[in-house]
């Protein structure tokens, strides 16, 4: 039996990994997207992330196509629809004025082909919208059984404080969520002041990039590797200082217990305080097994140590 966590003081329980969607309708077509989404359920996972932005990044896109996507998928067989969390997100491009809020939340609620969005953030802080407008437009839609709960990805410590604030005054609904840039080799954006934010306000993190764009699977391990796929050039950082002590931890420790290094970077965000479920996503059914692997692997606190030392002194070094 798969381990359930609970987002914040909602209601809502999920498995301790969530499967992310921005690859979905980019660089897996919908059959691998589909084959993904049914084997992720089948392993015991239940929730997925996505947002109105993913896949715009893509020659031919507009946004939308991976709930597009997950709408055609559910279509296909109703029934999933009561095992899954769905979470998607609104502002990255357009901002979030109320009016645009509404307009993207109906949008997506369409491509999606549901009546409620289980998880539904603000992607990015808009500093020209007062938080005071955009959470009001968030708690309308609560009110009108078209979201669930609340969620904010890429807030400062500080704008989240403030938009506590906001809640308490106003006596609206508060935020359950946070999604932040965190992993095994970039700890201090969430650490130094994030994690202890969130555990403040009692906020559920799902940490995203959670495998470094794949630096932590041990696909790079040279310059030579870079060139291996589209997201080479970014884990060039990676390679600098101490990434391969870290890469060299987790081989110790996937000696030790036979599981992948993408399982064992995943497993350690688990273990870490705060956190609900890393967002993982997969292009194949493979990929997919080393990810939801993770939901049954405990590190022990000697290897989460030496994964901890291994770490920080690569941030010690940049």
């Amino acid at each position: 039996m798969v381990e359930k966590r609970r987002i914040g003081d909602s209601t809502i329980e999920v498995a301790p990994v969530a499967l992310g969607g921005n690859v979905f309708d980019w660089t897996a077509d919908e059959a691998a997207s589909f084959a993904v989404l049914d084997a992720f359920v089948e392993a015991g996972g239940n929730m997925i992330d996505t947002a109105d932005v993913y896949s715009a990044w893509a020659p031919g896109n507009a946004g939308g196509e991976s709930e597009a996507l997950i709408g055609r998928w559910l279509k296909r067989d109703p029934s999933k629809r009561d095992k899954v969390i769905l979470a998607t997100k609104v502002g990255m491009v357009n901002g979030l004025a109320p009016e645009e809020i509404v307009r993207a939340a109906n949008a997506s609620l369409q491509r999606l082909g549901i009546e409620r969005i289980d998880l539904y953030y603000q992607h990015k802080d808009d500093e020209k919208v007062p938080l005071e407008q955009s959470l009001e437009a968030f708690q309308r839609l609560r009110e009108e059984g078209k979201i669930r709960t609340v969620g904010l990805s890429n807030f400062t410590s500080a704008r989240i404080d403030e938009a506590f604030a906001v809640v308490e005054r106003l006596g609206i609904t508060a935020p359950v969520a946070l999604q932040p840039w965190y992993n095994l080799v970039e700890r201090q954006r969430f650490e130094d002041e994030l994690q202890g934010t969130a555990r403040r306000h009692k906020l559920g993190v799902f940490p995203y990039v959670g495998l470094a764009s794949g630096f932590l699977t041990g696909k790079y391990r040279s310059r030579d590797d870079l060139g291996k796929s589209q997201r080479g050039e970014r884990v060039r950082g990676y390679l600098e200082g101490n990434g391969a002590d870290v890469l060299e931890a987790l081989d110790q420790v996937s000696r030790e217990t036979g599981a992948a290094l993408a399982t064992i970077s995943l497993a350690w965000l688990m273990a870490q305080p705060t956190i609900v479920a890393p967002i993982a996503s997969a292009t194949s059914v493979e990929q997919l097994e080393q990810i939801t692997a993770a939901m049954d692997l405990k590190l022990t606190p000697e290897q989460i140590g030496r994964l901890d030392a291994a770490s920080a002194s690569m941030e010690q070094a940049a």
